[in-house]
Formats: structure tokens, C-alpha cells, sequence
């Protein structure tokens, strides 16, 4: 059984507290937040019986006998919370992104290293089913050598709070799920991009709330996305829609429960073009982890029981935070920008 203590308990800590309740391995001792009566709702919200209410983390960490931290604090907090959790000997699960700049994520890894314990990065779209699916699909190269990938993503919603204040509050607090899930997708890091950001005159974001990038991938692949936090109308999914080229086909995944993919015969024409047949993408096999927060928490767990980094564990998954940096000092400069961490 683990003992873990929540820090942050804003509208994003429901979706952990319900997670976290389908596993009969945690035991949620302390909430941690700078409003007390928040961490107090939350407690009697979620039925977490003698947990704790705390204003201070260091004193949580004190007399909780903790061994997990789950970090679901704003992200100017996530550096502190991850180091100080890591050096009282908690393993950490952390919401994105896993730090405000690359120098804070490269000191969380090296932390990480030196303390023994797995501090691992909520991207819970990896653990979608289709994403899943289509990762497995792609994989075994039904349509072959991936060329390009394509992601639009045009929402409007109205959040409140600290993200309308954000500075390149796209790219940072959402983009950032998308080039996660395009990383997986691919089996690619990402190593430079063009990045332009703009506000429409409709916005009600301080800066950042649209934004275009065109990355190269390792292979010479590009990758592009498009999106907005203020376009009204014509919504698309949260997970986005997604376009795949291959050397021999297409697929495409409505962000929602359509996956369609087409491999072109090149032996057949009618008229311009080549005659293209439909291929299914299977199912997934019964033991593959799956459950967006849920999957996320599994496989940390399961980290921390066999002693193995995580998927999403912050040695890897700063390579995303590097895609959005990457974006934004490209958005900031003009230029075009080489990605390295």
C-alpha cells in the first residue's frame, strides 16, 4: 500500500482523486493546497476518511509518511514540489508540463537520478485507446514508412483563472499533450521547428492562444500543427484530428472513435489516380494500458514495483517539453529552431 499525498486540488485533482480510487494499492493520506477550505472540500468530496488538510507541503511531507507525491499544482509551482518530494524520498507523478523551462526539467531528471526514485509526467493521451491502436497499427507499417503527420486542434473554451493570464499559454498548457501523443504516434523525437503565435481580436487570452508549428522529425518526417483556444464554432475533439501519410497509405482518426485508413495499388489507376483499399486497424490486445489517467497511474506503479523507468517518466518525456520550447523560442525569434535536451 502507498501512502500519497496530493498537492493542488483545483478542478484538474477530480480526475486524479477518481483514478486514484480504482486502485486498491493507494491510500491518500494528505492534500496539499494554498487554500485550505478547497483542500477541506476536497476531502469530504472524495471520502478520503483520515487524510489530512495541509497549507504547508513541507510539513505534509513531515508528518504524512508519505512515499508518492502526485503534483497537480499550478505549473510556476512544479519545479519546488517535485524537487522537495523527491529529496524527502517520494516518488513523484507529476501533471504537465513538467516544468516551466528546459534548465528546471533537466535539474528535476538529474534530481530524479540522484534521489533513486521514478518522478514520471501525466500525458494521458498516450493512453487512449484509439491512440493506442493506431500507435500498434503504425508500428507494424500498414502504411508504411510514416512521412508526414498533421494535427488540427480548434477549441473555445472559457477556463478562467491562471491560464488566460499565460504567456504562450497554448503551446505551454495543451500543445503540449498533442506533441506528446505525436512523439508516441511516431516513435520520433522531434529535432527543429518553425513556430509562429498570434491573438485573434476575439481572443480573451493575455498572448499565445493561437499557434502553427511545422517540426522536423528524426527521420526527415514533418510533423505540423494548427490550433486555437478561441476559435468558435466547428469544435474539434480535445484530442484533436489527425492526418498520417505513409509511403503506401494514409490513415486519418477523427480525435473521437473513427479510424479510417487506405493503402493505395499501384498496379491499378483510375484515371489520375491509383485505386486505394480500406484496411481495419485492429483492436488492442487485453493486457495494454489504457485509461488516460488511469493507464498513466498503472504503468507508475508498475514502475516503482519493478524497478524500470515509466513511458511517460521525465528522462523521457522532456523531449516533449524540448517540442514546445523549441515552438516558442521559434514563435519569439522568427527563426527556425534545432531541438536538443
Amino acid at each position: 500500500m502507498h501512502r500519497v499525498i496530493v498537492v493542488g486540488c483545483g478542478a484538474m485533482s477530480h480526475v486524479w482523486f477518481e483514478a486514484a480510487a480504482a486502485r486498491s494499492d493507494l491510500e491518500i493520506v494528505a492534500l496539499v493546497d494554498l487554500d485550505l477550505k478547497r483542500a477541506e472540500d476536497c476531502l469530504a468530496r472524495h471520502d478520503l476518511g483520515d487524510a489530512r488538510a495541509f497549507t504547508d507541503f513541507a510539513k505534509a511531507l513531515r508528518e504524512s509518511r508519505a512515499d508518492i507525491v502526485f503534483d497537480i499544482a499550478v505549473p510556476s509551482a512544479r519545479s519546488a514540489i517535485v524537487r522537495a518530494a523527491l529529496e524527502s524520498g517520494c516518488h513523484v507523478l507529476s501533471e504537465k508540463p513538467m516544468a516551466e523551462t528546459l534548465d528546471e526539467a533537466r535539474s528535476l531528471v538529474d534530481a530524479a537520478r540522484r534521489a533513486g526514485r521514478h518522478h514520471v509526467v501525466i500525458q494521458n493521451r498516450r493512453y487512449l485507446e484509439p491512440v493506442r491502436r493506431i500507435r500498434d497499427f503504425l508500428a507494424n507499417g500498414a502504411i508504411g514508412e510514416v512521412t508526414s503527420t498533421h494535427c488540427d486542434f480548434f477549441l473555445a473554451p472559457r477556463f478562467g483563472g491562471f491560464r488566460e493570464e499565460m504567456a504562450h499559454v497554448l503551446l505551454l498548457d495543451m500543445a503540449v499533450h498533442t506533441f506528446d501523443a505525436a512523439r508516441f504516434l511516431t516513435g520520433e523525437n522531434a529535432v527543429s521547428v518553425y513556430a509562429e503565435e498570434w491573438e485573434p481580436a476575439s481572443s480573451w487570452y493575455r498572448q499565445g492562444s493561437s499557434a502553427a508549428a511545422l517540426f522536423r522529425m528524426e527521420s526527415g518526417a514533418l510533423f505540423s500543427y494548427r490550433g486555437s483556444w478561441c476559435a468558435r464554432g466547428r469544435a474539434t475533439p480535445w484530442e484533436a484530428e489527425w492526418r498520417i501519410v505513409g509511403t503506401l497509405g494514409t490513415l486519418t482518426w477523427d480525435g473521437a472513435e473513427r479510424i479510417e485508413a487506405e493503402v493505395a495499388d499501384p498496379e491499378h489507376r483510375d484515371g489520375l489516380f491509383e485505386t486505394t483499399r480500406s484496411l481495419v486497424v485492429p483492436p488492442l490486445g487485453p493486457d495494454v494500458r489504457v485509461g488516460g489517467h488511469a493507464g498513466v497511474m498503472r504503468d507508475f506503479l508498475e514502475a516503482i514495483a519493478n524497478g524500470r523507468p515509466a513511458e511517460t517518466d521525465g528522462s523521457s518525456n522532456i523531449q516533449t517539453l524540448a517540442m514546445v520550447h523549441g515552438a516558442i523560442q521559434s514563435a519569439e525569434t522568427g527563426q527556425r529552431v534545432a531541438i536538443s535536451v
